[in-house]
């Protein structure tokens, strides 16, 4: 029963991508190659769509979790212009608590709130004979996307794609000055109570605005509370 819902939740998933990939493809219809940042890059799902419909001459893709970091890796093999970085993104550099759920794509820095309708439903499916903990706590590394930049000398990024689990917020704000040399931002945002986060869709859409961007483009996901936008820098329309 638990794979036949997560079978149809990632067929309803990929038909959303498709969609997005299409509006994706014609902000970049006159660029012959693209770079790219993927923050939350889990097993690799994103970054591999994005290599079959565009050539890629840069790609940075950061993921925290140590055990599917090594998935990602292996997802991913012989291509020397994609960068693996087991590290978080935040809006500071350290040390900090990561909760690592039975359900790795929802894994976050951000707390799961237990009296949610929404966790009690989701995770009694992934999880309906308690043999295991939801959560598991581990300590990982972050860094700001500006102190990266900085080092790397990335002088701009065509698309930065989030997927921090209620975390966004956070990766946008480390990019500080750096954000304006952002062509095109992707990110997804949970309007649902079961990740704990001190931040509205309202917040995001304000910063980007402040920094010169435009909404662009948004989808709702089947079955979820949760939508994917797309916004555009105004500077490189």
């Amino acid at each position: 029963m638990i794979k036949l819902i997560k079978f149809f939740l990632e067929l309803f998933d990929y038909f959303t991508e498709k969609k997005i990939l299409l509006e994706i493809k014609k902000i970049f219809s006159n660029k012959s190659q693209i770079s790219i940042i993927d923050v939350g890059a889990h097993k690799g799902e994103y970054i591999l769509n994005i290599l079959k419909n565009f050539k890629v001459k840069q790609g940075y893709c950061f993921e925290p979790n140590p055990s599917v970091f090594r998935i990602l890796q292996n997802n991913i093999k012989n291509k020397k212009n994609i960068e693996f970085i087991n590290f978080g993104v935040s809006n500071s550099s350290g040390k900090i608590k990561f909760n690592v759920n039975i359900e790795s794509s929802s894994s976050s820095i951000n707390n799961l709130n237990e009296k949610s309708n929404y966790y009690k439903k989701k995770f009694y499916l992934l999880n309906f004979f308690n043999t295991s903990n939801v959560t598991k706590v581990i300590d990982i590394e972050v860094l700001t996307l500006d102190n990266f930049m900085k080092k790397k000398g990335i002088i701009q990024i065509d698309l930065l794609k989030i997927d921090t689990e209620g975390y966004e917020m956070q990766v946008l704000k480390g990019l500080q000055d750096k954000i304006k040399k952002i062509k095109l931002i992707h990110f997804e945002h949970h309007f649902d109570d079961m990740i704990m986060k001190d931040y509205k869709l309202s917040n995001i859409h304000n910063y980007l605005i402040k920094n010169g961007f435009k909404k662009k483009f948004k989808i709702k996901m089947k079955f979820r509370k949760s939508f994917e936008y797309l916004y555009l820098n105004k500077d490189f329309t």
